[in-house]
């Protein structure tokens, strides 16, 4: 048996693994030992060579000087996107393949001799996304991108479909399933009609919504730190009435690289004469501080620390101590649902889509498998405890899932795309 290797390709973060001879499934983790983020960063060298890093590399990269460099981010999400043809980055045009192929290449550099002897499935998903999503080109430049990088005998399959694959391997008989994937950044869900002994899924219905672990993340950093930098308070012009600190400088937390461009000449000018006449003008000198001591992805990882921490626990703690700011403070897991009371509310909304556009109700589904970490959130496994009992209700690894099952599927053709369109089969043997 040829070893097998599944790649989840994600918008916010991409995971590899291996499919041992023997069976044994693998995560291959990268030489840095993090989450290898989806990610590339462009900046000039020495005497003006350009460069790039993906991942972890690029991150650090772009904390280092934001406005030396061009961090791209987000890229399979503009797979399906006709709008998008070409950028221009330090002087020279890039289409998306080539963005993302420069991307995959960095990714799996370490992983290159099991790439030379491992059959690839590469994950995609059920639809791409976009308002006008064309799925005939988000496939073909995907493709491309793949071919790019080296990658030219791949299957690509269902990533929901992967992400159930261990799942489905313990069912007794045919099975409608719901598969809700939680990103980083987007949450989707998809009914599927497993029949194992048949090696057929069928993909019925599928929706998504632009809300995961990050927005959870905001949440906190809105209620629980913002205050602590200035957000709520206000200064005066010339001694006029009080306004309201600028609340566009707090929307920028929430994401991290949008904190970056903070550091804008302009924007720290501003907030030092905002400072000089506000209320509290200690709480805006920390922000300042907070900024060009560029502490802000060190705040996100203490933040979804205490989010994880939240999953098990009634109570927990935001300690950060960094760049002037101090916190120390309680957060109790009926606080956190509360503040994140809307995006439960467009995760419910997303998950009643999916159903409607299969044509089912939630009496029709069998089973359904949670994956992703914001799956873990109790608030998020309500939504679908309360709509399809917790006896129906399973979850798998928070982020490895579709990558372990990618591993697992067995291709139809060494270069077929394995099928996935509605009311289409994906053959599993």
């Amino acid at each position: 048996m040829r070893p097998r290797l599944g790649l989840d390709f994600g918008t916010t973060n991409s995971v590899a693994a291996l499919r041992h001879p023997d069976g044994r499934v693998e995560v291959l983790r990268h030489p840095t030992g993090e989450v290898f983020r989806s990610v590339l960063s462009f900046w000039r060298g020495a005497g003006g060579r350009p460069l790039h890093a993906a991942g972890p590399a690029a991150i650090a990269a772009y904390l280092e000087e934001p406005f030396e460099n061009r961090l791209i981010m987000s890229m399979k999400s503009y797979l399906a996107q006709a709008s998008f043809t070409e950028t221009r980055i330090l002087g020279r045009g890039y289409d998306l393949p080539a963005l993302i192929s420069l991307f995959l290449r960095e990714w799996l550099a370490p992983f290159r001799a099991h790439l030379d002897e491992a059959e690839v499935i590469v994950g995609r998903p059920v639809r791409f996304v976009g308002e006008r999503a064309d799925d005939a080109l988000g496939e073909a430049r995907l493709r491309a991108a793949l071919a790019q990088a080296g990658l030219h005998d791949v299957t690509l399959a269902l990533e929901p479909a992967g992400a159930g694959q261990l799942f489905a391997r313990d069912l007794d008989g045919p099975a409608t399933v719901l598969v809700a994937d939680f990103g980083g950044g987007t949450s989707d869900f998809s009914v599927l009609r497993f029949a194992p002994h048949e090696g057929r899924v069928t993909a019925l219905g599928q929706s998504g919504v632009g809300i995961a672990g990050d927005a959870l993340d905001f949440r906190i950093i809105d209620h629980v730190v913002s205050p602590h930098l200035g957000k709520g308070g206000t200064y005066r012009v010339m001694g006029g009435n009080p306004l309201p600190v600028p609340p566009a400088w707090y929307l920028a937390f929430a994401r991290w690289n949008q904190l970056s461009l903070m550091r804008a000449p302009r924007t720290l000018r501003d907030i030092r004469e905002v400072a000089a006449t506000a209320e509290e003008p200690d709480a805006l000198h920390r922000l300042l501080r907070f900024l060009e001591e560029e502490a802000g992805y060190a705040l996100y990882r203490a933040v979804s620390g205490v989010k994880a921490a939240l999953s098990g626990a009634e109570e927990a703690r935001l300690q950060f101590h960094e760049a002037g700011l101090h916190l120390d403070a309680p957060i109790t897991r009926a606080e956190f649902e509360g503040w994140i009371a809307p995006e439960l509310a467009r995760i419910g909304a997303a998950v009643d889509a999916a159903l409607v556009d299969a044509g089912i109700g939630a009496e029709d589904v069998d089973r359904v498998f949670l994956t992703g970490g914001t799956s873990l959130v109790p608030a998020v496994r309500a939504i679908f405890t309360e709509r399809f009992g917790a006896a129906r209700v399973v979850a798998g690894g928070a982020f490895v899932s579709v990558a372990e099952g990618l591993a697992l599927m067995e291709p139809v053709g060494k270069a077929a795309s394995l099928a996935y369109s509605p009311a289409a089969d994906s053959r599993l043997r």
